[in-house]
């Protein structure tokens, strides 16, 4: 089967510049209309991370929210915004990332993700705790950022799903997966199973580069993307960033179980050119692991010497305990006025780090991985 994704280039966030734009990536598609049917209810799942200014690029633009919300309203759809944040509750994530203004402006509704529904997995994780509006909307409109994350490496079509898992469960699954890339892959892949996107649009505009999804650098690069399959979308947007296939844990992992949308050589793009849309390589988190692929007893001898750590910053951090109450696995306490690490029991997810709204967190690379680093 082959899938089709759609490339169009937007300079900026203004409104005139990203209504044209949105015109000609979906048209190769139809147009909304395609999608959208009178009557529907549809949902636009965004990425609403943390409580950032548009400007920080942790957030999708609120710009491009209301201009795909103006256009299900022209195919007769019933537009809904709706998410659960990472940390904070949506109202403050909405309100600051300018996305709370836009849905009352457009007269939108906005859904909370705060009710479940215990869906059963059809792959290795047999349950899954879905935010309800997810499941039930007519049709659902994926609206990722384009974004490195220090965890996965790039965060877009397929991560930005983990956002139908409802608030403190993410940490759950953190836990119960995230101290193995591979395995997270295959969770976030088995989620996007269990409700396919009708449509994602792509906030490649301001994307992220460095240390994502929260502490990275705004990377200005003038693109949107488009498709039906998310991670055919996701192996375009990592072409268009230059960032490796073997770094993609998500791609790699979808080519293991054969997931259709992995294999370039099965995707057609539309619009804009790939090598007119490159952009030079992103700039890409710290290498944070070179353990994978070792035996398990060596993996838990070597752990603390192949491996990147979270460490504070005293002068930076404000002790919010933001960070504490994120950790999945409980290994930050606070301690004497400062934070306390248990390098044990942390599983190297980063969420303290994308989390911290100071920016307080820094990296502290094991010594054998300094090595390594050295020699490639």
């Amino acid at each position: 089967m082959r899938h089709a994704v759609a490339i169009e280039r937007a300079g900026d966030y203004q409104s005139d510049v990203v209504r044209p734009a949105l015109d000609r990536l979906l048209e190769p598609f139809g147009g909304m209309a395609s999608f959208v049917k009178p009557g529907e209810r549809v949902l636009l799942k965004l990425n609403m991370l943390a409580a950032k200014e548009p400007e920080r690029a942790v957030t999708t633009h609120p710009e491009l929210l209301r201009q795909v919300i103006g256009l299900v309203r022209e195919a007769g759809g019933i537009p809904l915004v709706g998410d659960s944040p990472g940390v904070g509750g949506i109202r403050r994530v909405a309100e600051r990332s300018g996305i709370l203004a836009v849905v009352e402006e457009t007269g939108a509704e906005f859904i909370p993700f705060d009710e479940t529904v215990t869906v059963r997995g059809k792959g290795l994780f047999r349950e899954f705790q879905i935010a309800r509006p997810y499941l039930e909307a007519d049709r659902l409109i994926n609206l990722p950022k384009l974004k490195t994350h220090e965890m996965m490496t790039m965060t877009c079509a397929v991560k930005n799903l983990f956002g139908a898992v409802v608030g403190a469960a993410k940490a759950g699954w953190h836990l119960k997966a995230g101290a193995d890339r591979e395995l997270f892959a295959r969770m976030l892949l088995e989620i996007y199973l269990l409700r396919r996107p009708d449509l994602t649009i792509v906030d490649g505009i301001l994307a992220m580069e460095g240390d994502g999804p929260g502490s990275g650098d705004p990377r200005l690069c003038g693109l949107l993307l488009a498709g039906t399959n998310p991670v055919a979308v996701d192996v375009i947007a990592a072409e268009l960033a230059g960032i490796p296939k073997k770094l993609l844990w998500v791609e790699r992992a979808a080519e293991k179980l054969g997931i259709e949308g992995w294999d370039r050589a099965t995707i057609d793009t539309r619009g804009v050119p790939v090598d007119e849309a490159k952009v030079s390589p992103f700039r890409l988190p710290h290498i944070s692991d070179v353990q994978f692929g070792l035996p398990r007893f060596l993996k838990n001898r070597l752990r603390h010497y192949l491996t990147s750590r979270p460490c504070g910053n005293p002068e930076a951090c404000t002790l919010c305990g933001i960070c504490r109450d994120a950790c999945p696995p409980g290994a930050i306490t606070i301690q004497d006025g400062k934070l306390a690490f248990d390098y044990h029991a942390c599983i190297r997810c980063f969420c303290c780090r994308e989390l911290c709204p100071e920016g307080a967190l820094g990296v502290r690379e094991g010594a054998l991985l300094k090595m390594i680093k050295k020699c490639v």
